[in-house]
């Protein structure tokens, strides 16, 4: 039986509500018809993306590579032509994610891990988003951000970058995403995967695998 030592865990989705609680209505406050949103998010994130010669726009903010007034010139053009309408561009990402609010059970949890003992990291992608750190030193003994460190989940340098960080293995760390493709590839690295729905079932599965108190 494996000895687990380490915890990674998501930022949006997993220590927040979840996306799907809050871009409707992001998009609803910008007049923006969520189905253009996710169709524009399709054609970005779609068969293309093996393609070494297409420019991911997503991926490239994710890791850094474009300024987020770029994104949201790009992501507005991309919803006029999809939708006819206009959308104006600035502060976009900013209004984007402000009703992703704080889970605290989850950063609770986090937090009594880490007093238990257990290593534990922040690996999370950014879209340029600021980050409310309050309180990250009693949580986390490593962060990494996608836009710092020049690279995206799911890539596996990553993951292996955080490792390295932690001072841990694979085999040793628990990855919880919200992400099931974030979480698959965690595991094909030797991870213990969970893929994060709820507060009840990733504390139930979390106690079980470092056999400790953690509610």
């Amino acid at each position: 039986m494996r000895e687990l030592r380490g915890l990674v865990v998501d930022w949006g989705g997993v220590l927040t509500v979840g996306l799907g609680d809050v871009m409707p209505a992001w998009a609803a406050s910008d007049g923006i018809d969520f189905r253009h949103f996710t169709d524009v998010m399709r054609s970005w994130l779609g068969p293309a993306v093996g393609d070494e010669a297409w420019f991911n726009p997503v991926h490239a903010l994710e890791r850094g590579e474009i300024e987020v007034p770029d994104f949201e010139r790009r992501l507005a053009e991309a919803l006029r032509v999809r939708s006819g309408t206009e959308v104006r561009p600035e502060g976009l990402l900013d209004r984007m994610f402000e009703r992703f609010e704080h889970a605290p059970d989850m950063a609770g949890l986090v937090r009594r891990a880490h007093e238990a003992g257990v290593r534990t990291a922040l690996l999370s992608n950014s879209w340029g988003n600021d980050y409310p750190r309050n309180g990250w030193d009693e949580m986390f003994d490593v962060v990494v951000i996608s836009g710092e460190v020049g690279m995206r989940k799911p890539e596996p340098q990553i993951f292996e970058h955080t490792l390295r960080l932690l001072g841990l293995t694979a085999p040793e760390c628990v990855f919880v995403d919200d992400l099931r493709h974030n979480v698959d590839a965690a595991v094909a690295l030797g991870f213990v995967g969970i893929h994060h729905r709820d507060y009840a079932d990733t504390l139930s599965e979390l106690e079980t695998l470092f056999a400790v108190p953690l509610r």
